[in-house]
């Protein structure tokens, strides 16, 4: 394009976040929702501008700033897709946080557009410490939402939050600094490329899996997110639902999975068995639950849990269904949680059994929480069906057994979502405080229709959304084929162990092969 958008996309929340620190409430909400939405702007500019048929690498910019180190940005198609997933919601949480936050206004609105910095910075760095500290970095403001403006266990649940995933992330910094040292660069591109000895790939796949294992967060480490979920105010939920899980699963598809086949392969079965646990153990935990936040918290593990099993499933459908999966969830959870945000605005409790009957009273809310429920159990013509199709698709070519566990999860996904809506949507109305509730106004509308409309869209043509990604998950399943897995069907032979370095020339045989 000749114009440094990923830059400006960088620097138009920073400078809208340090100049909220300075105006009156009105004002800091004005330009935080500007700010975001000028961003959003930039990232439809950015999809209309990307070449799906040419270079892997586009919008690249590059400056060195000092010895080893570079600002370095650029992006593939599943960065793109994750960027413009982040500059949508931003918008979103803004207006969800226009009348429940009233204490230190300019604050919260300058964490919200620092946090968006960071998030775009993590996807489109192209240098590994660059990367690294975007990635850390994004914990403080998310530390200070919850620290600050959260509920009555704010503190336990940000320091829970903030302990977790800094200390998987020494492990993966440690790791950075061996590679960078073996491989003589920090450019992430290059270190994608680069073979690394397969005895070491075992340790530095182990090292990156304890920052994006907790990221994600997988099953056993996911015991920070319902603390931080409940705790978090109802837009803190939205984008740490969101996008800042997403980074974990970024972390598996730009580092682990390239960087690492062959430990990759040999741990397959690990992720696998973890996932199978995430989905039946947190689903059944969700069946209890008492609090809206709560159950929707344990649903995003399991949800999560498909894409891990999608990502080392080593074939296309697994990996795109794994990123549909993302872009799915990002949206779907982020609309429960601003449904959830609508009715405690109102009567301040997040008790299941201090609703019900809400479709009386609240008919359209009703409807929206109605085709969220769907789509968050997959129904067909909605997103969740798309994403949980695909990646089951990929699993069971490496694994009738994961892809039959795997399932169970998803009806039982199916059963708590639904029980969920009865008892808030339906029934007796017993309550005559919930049964006053007015039905949503304009700012809400303007919350939840635009997730709704992208939802419908996501799940009846779901080609706008992969085919930026399809090229780019090509090339990583073409690298990824000289190590993977038989599966336990035994369909294929091992392939050779050795691999070589550049695997676009090998792209169009593996194609064939499929």
């Amino acid at each position: 394009m000749g114009f440094p958008i990923l830059s400006v996309m960088l620097a138009v929340p920073l400078a809208a976040a340090i100049a909220c620190l300075f105006l009156g409430r009105s004002a800091a909400r004005a330009l935080a929702l500007v700010a975001t939405l000028v961003n959003l702007g930039l990232g439809i500019v950015l999809w209309a501008s990307y070449d799906i048929g040419g270079a892997q690498w586009q919008f690249t910019e590059r400056a060195n700033l000092f010895a080893g180190f570079q600002y370095a940005l650029g992006i593939d198609g599943i960065a793109l897709m994750l960027i413009v997933l982040s500059v949508f919601l931003m918008p979103i949480c803004i207006l969800a946080s226009w009348d429940s936050i009233e204490k230190r206004v300019g604050e919260y609105m300058a964490a919200f557009l620092l946090m968006e910095t960071l998030m775009i910075g993590v996807f489109a760095a192209q240098d590994l410490f660059l990367f690294y500290i975007m990635f850390e970095a994004g914990l403080i403001p998310m530390y200070l939402i919850i620290g600050v403006w959260g509920g009555a266990n704010r503190i336990y649940a940000s320091y829970k939050f903030f302990l977790y995933t800094l200390l998987g992330s020494v492990l993966m910094l440690i790791a950075m600094l061996w590679m960078v040292n073996v491989a003589g660069t920090t450019s992430i591109p290059a270190l994608m490329q680069h073979d690394f000895p397969a005895g070491a790939q075992t340790w530095l796949w182990l090292a990156f899996f304890a920052s994006f294992a907790v990221k994600m967060p997988m099953w056993p480490v996911h015991t920070w997110l319902p603390d931080a979920h409940v705790q978090a105010p109802t837009a803190g939920s939205v984008i740490l639902a969101g996008v800042l899980l997403k980074m974990g699963g970024y972390g598996f598809i730009r580092f682990s999975l390239p960087m690492f086949p062959d430990a990759s392969a040999q741990f397959m079965w690990l992720v696998f068995g973890l996932s199978m646990a995430a989905v039946i153990i947190t689903s059944l935990i969700a069946l209890v639950q008492h609090d809206m936040k709560k159950l929707i918290a344990y649903s995003s593990v399991a949800h999560m849990a498909i894409v891990t099993a999608g990502l080392f499933a080593f074939n296309v459908q697994g990996l795109e269904g794994a990123m549909v999966m993302m872009l799915s969830h990002g949206l779907v959870s982020g609309a429960l949680f601003l449904c959830v945000g609508v009715i405690y605005d109102r009567l301040h409790t997040r008790e299941i059994d201090r609703y019900g009957g809400l479709a009386i009273n609240m008919p359209k809310y009703a409807l929206f929480f109605m085709l969220f429920t769907m789509a968050s159990i997959g129904l067909p013509g909605t997103s969740g069906f798309v994403a949980e199709f695909l990646s089951l698709a990929g699993v069971y070519e490496q694994s009738s057994l994961a892809t039959l566990v795997l399932t169970t999860g998803i009806i039982l996904g199916a059963a708590y979502m639904l029980y969920l809506y009865r008892r808030v949507a339906f029934g007796v109305q017993k309550h005559a405080d919930a049964a006053a509730m007015p039905d949503l106004d304009r700012r809400e509308w303007l919350m939840l229709a635009p997730i709704a409309a992208a939802v419908l869209w996501m799940g009846v043509y779901p080609e706008s959304f992969i085919a930026p990604m399809r090229k780019d998950i090509a090339t990583l399943e073409a690298r990824l084929a000289y190590a993977s897995p038989a599966g336990d069907a035994a369909l294929r032979e091992a392939p050779p162990r050795a691999f070589p370095a550049n695997t676009m020339a090998h792209k169009a045989p593996a194609e064939e092969a499929r």
